[in-house]
């Protein structure tokens, strides 16, 4: 054990599909656990299909299986049953993503694996939970971002409610989880059982909005309007969001602009002034704003250290000098992409490095025949089970 893998020596079999079992099960790889991803023989894991399709991967496959190694089983077949119960001997965490009652149709739900594996940590990842009238329905990060109030809140400038175009509920409840996971394999060097760890998208998707949803709530439902200047601006060349909280911070950023008489302006001097005037003060600003380039601007507002940024592309990001010098993305090669490709480097992580296998997502059924011989099987076995498509080996 070591801090660069901390969880080396666990084994983690992953049955999970979409972003967010195989992401949480990504994390635990990238800490150095031996996650065996279980995928179908012939879809494999849908997320492979979902976008721009590079060999048997996609933007979303890539990041959510980085470090792993992949089996293709035939899941629906009484020797792909077997398979499975093999790989679940001496494993430390198993994770599912299916609809309640699923999983225990297939026969691996947690009381069928607890029993056979006691100190198992059993994760469960669903939509809207195990329990409750809306817990068999299918759902996808849009589904939530619709639910839990999400799409409500993200209204632009016209009144029309939109989705964020990022899978943040996904990654949310992957990253929850996996907090989760891990302090459970911390509590259980003292305890004699495992257990079941119930996650779901919609809890997720609460706790990535637990602040705005509080707000809103105690507001009576009517979000406050973001008092001015915190906002985003136009520019003459682009777009600027400055924030401004603080006294000292207005004061800086009337100096910035040229306007220092705003910041005596009795309608304006506080926070609690500004919200009534936010219009008019707005009337103002947008116009004066777009005077000027936002580099020009930009370097007013450094100088007097008020909160800003211009709004980039994911491209203008991945660019920027100051991400190359902080060390923030790793630039990798995958097979079947045929160009480097960003991987944001973890929390806590030495950085992604180019050749190593923590840094490449395994292509479907990549890993059967061997994960097969480190189960015990013999060449006859796995022959047989290929030759009948239990077993899927990648070419």
């Amino acid at each position: 054990m070591s801090y660069a893998a901390p969880f080396k020596g666990l084994k983690v079999v992953d049955i999970s599909q979409g972003v967010a079992g195989p992401y949480c099960a990504m994390l635990l790889a990238q800490y150095g656990a031996d996650v065996l991803k279980v995928e179908p023989t012939d879809t494999g894991d849908w997320s492979r299909a979902l976008g721009t399709i590079y060999g048997d991967h996609t933007a979303y496959s890539i990041p959510a299986n980085v470090g792993k190694r992949s089996i293709a089983l035939d899941l629906k077949s009484d020797d792909g049953k077997a398979l499975l119960w093999r790989m679940i001997d001496g494993a430390d965490v198993f994770i599912q993503g299916f609809r309640p009652g699923v999983i225990d149709r297939l026969g691996f739900g947690y009381d069928a694996v607890s029993g056979r594996e006691p100190r198992i940590l059993y994760v469960s990842i669903s939509g809207f939970g195990l329990t409750g009238p809306l817990s068999e329905r299918p759902a996808m990060d849009p589904v939530l971002q619709a639910y839990t109030g999400l799409m409500a809140e993200n209204r632009g400038e016209d009144g029309i409610p939109h989705r964020i175009p990022i899978i943040s509920i996904d990654m949310s409840t992957a990253i929850y989880t996996f907090g989760a996971v891990s302090t459970a394999l911390y509590a259980r060097r003292d305890e004699a059982k495992g257990r079941h760890i119930e996650a779901s998208l919609m809890q997720g998707g609460a706790s990535l909005q637990v602040v705005r949803m509080m707000g809103s709530y105690l507001d009576g439902g009517a979000p406050r309007a973001v008092i001015a200047p915190s906002g985003i601006y136009e520019t003459a060349d682009g777009w600027l969001s400055i924030t401004v909280v603080r006294p000292f911070e207005w004061d800086a950023y009337c100096k910035a602009i040229g306007r220092p008489d705003l910041g005596e302006h009795p309608d304006y001097k506080t926070n609690a002034d500004r919200e009534p005037h936010t219009p008019a003060l707005n009337d103002i600003l947008r116009p004066l704003l777009r005077t000027r380039p936002t580099a020009a601007w930009s370097a007013a507002l450094t100088e007097h250290r008020v909160m800003h940024e211009a709004l980039n592309s994911y491209t203008e990001f991945l660019r920027q000098p100051h991400v190359t010098a902080s060390g923030a993305i790793a630039w990798t090669s995958h097979p079947h992409v045929g160009q480097p490709i960003p991987l944001p480097n973890l929390i806590g992580l030495p950085p992604f490095a180019e050749g190593q296998t923590r840094a490449v997502a395994p292509s479907k059924g990549e890993h059967s025949v061997a994960i097969l011989r480190e189960h015990g099987y013999g060449a006859e076995d796995i022959a047989g089970f290929l030759d009948r498509g239990v077993v899927l080996q990648a070419g």
